[in-house]
């Protein structure tokens, strides 16, 4: 693995370019900041700062390489490099009145959407005509902020996760820029703002995270209850949800065709298999830490370890490479059917890049 400490500040989301030199990153800030690649270092090169309150998400279009942000203070911005030296930010009209909390790009890089707090979203795509970007709003049945998205590989359907604690898929076909899309697993009819899918009985926690796998015909997502779920699309919609004993997860990533990873306040990473028939199956915990971290300490410092815990300040130390917990998973390398490296961010303001192939064989006697 390789390791880069960004600084003290929490790394609330980070975002790589097409070839992999450079990421732009928010560290809990209105401000964006990309960092370019030397050796194993990186040099902050670019500063984004046209948000006035903190940064939420951020996206960046491999083949279009153009950066999405969105804020706190409830707006987006189309980031485009002029030259080599200056990225122009481009308002977005997203027509809403509470935080922006999430934003992705489509597949096919025409369209992106963005999550709110005011229960609803806002599907974005460029209008020739004005020369801006609009946004058309998905609201039904969404009845509080949404978290989490994931666009299918159709370029169609998005994924949606949000506080009511029901993830949704729904139709963000835009008529103005897209062919009439076809038929899949998860409906035929598909005018824009239809719900395809609803999951989720108003039971469990806000869902953090939202997932397709490679082929568009499963959806992971993960809550603050603590669980992993999977809906399988062709068996009429059955969903599995593997309740564990973790603290709650804040991310999910298809690692492979039948294996998802998870990470979150527990600060670790943690493999699960998906079987041929949608159970979800626990394998291990990747990448510990074989030392704790040590360090020297005051006499102050054990009395107080030794006070709250009844052990030296010394055992304070996670033997996860993480300290805190881990608030992005970003594949790096591969896709989602073969994943070959990603890289994590966390509250600890650490950005970490792993050897995807490495901790899979570590697997000892598991198939995944």
């Amino acid at each position: 693995m390789e390791k880069f400490q960004f600084g003290l500040e929490p790394v609330t989301c980070h975002s790589w370019n097409k070839d992999r030199t450079q990421v732009a990153v928010s560290l809990n800030s209105h401000e964006v900041k990309i960092y370019q690649k030397k050796g194993k270092e990186y040099d902050c090169i670019h500063t984004l700062s046209e948000h006035t309150q903190r940064v939420t998400s951020i996206d960046w279009a491999p083949n279009s390489n153009r950066i999405v942000t969105s804020g706190t203070d409830r707006n987006a911005y189309v980031w485009t490099l002029n030259g080599s030296n200056v990225w122009k930010p481009t308002l977005v009209i997203l027509r809403i009145n509470r935080a922006a909390t999430c934003v992705k790009w489509s597949p096919e890089e025409n369209k992106f959407a963005v999550g709110s707090g005011a229960r609803l979203v806002s599907v974005c795509y460029f209008e020739q005509e004005n020369d801006w970007w609009v946004s058309k709003h998905i609201k039904k049945p969404i009845r509080s902020t949404v978290t989490c998205l994931d666009w299918h590989p159709n370029n169609i359907l998005l994924a949606t996760g949000s506080t009511d604690f029901k993830a949704r898929v729904f139709s963000a076909y835009i008529k103005e820029i897209e062919d009439k899309p076809t038929a899949t697993p998860w409906g035929k009819k598909m005018t824009f703002g239809m719900v395809m899918q609803e999951f989720g009985g108003g039971e469990g926690g806000w869902i953090h995270s939202v997932s397709f796998n490679n082929s568009g015909d499963q959806l992971a997502w993960v809550g603050h209850d603590s669980s992993i779920n999977l809906a399988v699309a062709p068996s009429e919609m059955k969903v599995t949800k593997l309740k564990t004993t973790y603290l709650p997860f804040l991310s999910v990533m298809w690692s492979g065709p039948q294996s998802l990873l998870t990470a979150g306040h527990d600060c670790e990473l943690l493999l699960f298999k998906v079987g041929n028939d949608g159970s979800i199956t626990f394998l291990k915990k990747l990448g510990g830490n074989n030392k704790k971290a040590e360090s020297k300490m005051s006499a102050m410092d054990m009395f107080r370890g030794m006070d709250k815990k009844a052990s030296t300040a010394k055992d304070t130390g996670k033997s996860s490479v993480h300290q805190n917990s881990i608030t992005c998973v970003t594949i790096h390398s591969g896709a989602k059917e073969n994943v070959t490296k990603f890289t994590t961010t966390g509250i600890d303001g650490l950005m970490v890049t792993w050897d995807y192939k490495s901790l899979e064989s570590a697997v000892a006697g598991m198939t995944i």
